[in-house]
């Protein structure tokens, strides 16, 4: 039998649309946009099964889920895509490229900027699971038969300890029950090119500061400079 840990206290950590099952097993359970019955995935043997619509905040969650507890090796994708999100290729994307400057190597999503997980979380989260998309499917026989085979192929907890991160709630992610409502294409660009313009901000407002601090700096410099030469000199003419 496969080795198997306790996960963390009061596993799963986050709070979000999903049921979760036995926290010995290795498969988690993704559904994207999809509402199917976890409730029932689980019973197939399942740890955790839920649905998934954003592409940031929803991510984390599923992460953090994962993480923290170690015997899931497994995440399988299934289900549709919430138009404009793209939760699933952007999971997919995640786990194969990572992050870079907070936004998912190769996401496809509107808005894939992850912002509650540091490079060891994700790090983590590449080591700990396989990745297997069988998204568009939303048969529960299909889902079941790949629980059980995965199952069969559980190498056993993974060999460190459960990893916990605290996934804090952004105003507007997500509305009440998890709902999102899908956004048009146009909408989503907006929305994913006025977060790049609030980084480039941020990132010109450092530099400004920066900027401001260099010259403030000269300025003393030369002042200090000034003081010291009239000193010299004071003395010299009085020598």
């Amino acid at each position: 039998m496969a080795d198997k840990k306790s996960p963390a206290s009061g596993w799963p950590i986050t709070k979000g649309d999903f049921n979760s099952g036995d926290p010995n097993s290795p498969v988690a359970v993704m559904t994207c946009g999809s509402h199917l019955d976890e409730k029932g995935i689980c019973d197939k043997g399942a740890a955790i099964c839920g649905s998934c619509k954003t592409e940031n905040l929803g991510l984390e969650k599923v992460i953090a889920n994962i993480i923290s507890n170690p015997n899931i090796r497994f995440l399988l994708l299934c289900g549709t895509e919430v138009k404009g999100h793209l939760a699933g290729q952007t999971m997919a994307a995640l786990h194969a490229g990572g992050v870079k400057d907070g936004r998912v190597v190769g996401a496809e999503g509107a808005i894939p900027f992850i912002e509650n997980l540091n490079d060891a979380a994700i790090k983590r989260f590449q080591e700990q699971v396989q990745l297997v998309n069988i998204m568009e499917s939303e048969d529960l026989g299909a889902i079941a038969a790949k629980i059980s085979d995965l199952t069969g192929k559980d190498p056993g907890a993974f060999a460190g300890d459960p990893m916990i991160v605290e996934v804090k709630e952004a105003a507007g992610a997500e509305e009440a029950g998890g709902e999102v409502q899908p956004m048009s294409g146009e909408l989503a660009l907006i929305h994913a090119r006025m977060k790049i313009i609030e980084k480039m901000v941020t990132d010109i407002g450092y530099r400004d500061k920066f900027a401001a601090g260099v010259y403030s700096g000269k300025v003393e410099g030369i002042m200090i400079g000034l003081i010291v030469s009239f000193a010299l000199l004071g003395f010299v003419l009085m020598g």
